[in-house]
């Protein structure tokens, strides 16, 4: 499945035998972004800068990467990108691209040396299309694996997804990198025996930071930067229906949120279809 808001264009990096990537989403001029993170160990750059009483409203792209911490270091690649495009707000000095990035833990799952380089995070810009591929072991969700409450030895794969909610002319695109602590619900409901067990290991759960779900959610709407966080909240919504336990301390969930100002709409549209959009993405990954 790919993207279908006009503008967005989407690239990964891939290793599929180091299992880990990195996923960067492009955005047209005059996209406005905000952000939530909920999860209690998240990793992540430029996050401060999304919140509504900072000065700079716009996102020019967005970056979902694995290799934990290190691998935001694929963001001073699509810095470059966008640099060398004449992309990024204004300055005495030239323009200076926004790019918030999240980070996922996989380094546990292949080649823990290996992680997402600049080098890889420009690859991943410059191969960035309308058309990409968004649903697999690909790009941030090379790694990822869900199920992590039971246990790291009946951990599963989670992966890369994207899935769109509609109403109207309105479009709201969720694309996750389910590495989750726990499991994905699917309606069935997780054993709380299962649950359970998992908190009374001490001192901490068998995997205790080496878990997120991330994401990024996208809409062609016209939103203001605070409407924006209520779009991120949103999401975080769709996750919580979507994974059990959801936000534990042994996550870093966090949203990412862009509005691309083509429809008018009512925020609390956007953020109803944003629940649906995020809670279809992650359930494709059970």
């Amino acid at each position: 499945m790919s993207a279908s808001i006009p503008g967005i264009r989407i690239g990964h990096y891939t290793d599929a035998v180091a299992q880990t990537g990195c996923t960067v989403v492009l955005f047209p001029d005059g996209t406005v972004g905000s952000g939530e993170i909920r999860g209690g160990a998240p990793a992540s750059r430029e996050f401060d800068l999304l919140s509504p009483e900072r000065t700079v409203d716009t996102v020019n792209a967005a970056v979902l990467t694995g290799g934990s911490a290190f691998g935001l270091a694929a963001t001073d690649g699509v810095m470059r990108y966008l640099e060398e495009a004449g992309t990024g707000v204004k300055t005495v000095a030239g323009r200076v691209p926004i790019v918030p990035t999240l980070a996922l833990f996989d380094l546990a799952t292949g080649d823990a040396s290996v992680r997402p380089t600049a080098e890889n995070g420009y690859t991943a810009a410059a191969s960035a299309s309308a058309h990409a591929e968004l649903d697999g072991l690909i790009g941030a969700g090379t790694g990822a694996t869900v199920d992590k409450y039971l246990g790291l030895t009946r951990a599963r794969p989670g992966g890369l997804a994207y899935r769109e909610a509609r109403a109207g002319g309105v479009v709201v695109g969720a694309l996750c990198a389910v590495n989750a602590f726990g499991g994905i619900e699917t309606g069935a409901g997780v054993p709380t025996e299962d649950i359970a067990a998992a908190f009374r290991e001490q001192p901490f759960p068998a995997s205790p930071r080496e878990n997120t779900t991330i994401g990024i959610v996208i809409t062609n709407a016209r939103l203001s930067k605070v409407d924006c966080l209520v779009l991120a909240q949103g999401a975080h919504d769709g996750l919580a229906r979507a994974v059990t336990p959801p936000h534990t301390r042994y996550d870093g969930d966090g949203f990412i949120s862009a509005a691309t100002g083509l429809v008018d709409a009512k925020i609390d549209l956007v953020r109803a279809l944003a629940i649906a959009a995020v809670t279809d993405a992650i359930r494709s990954r059970a």
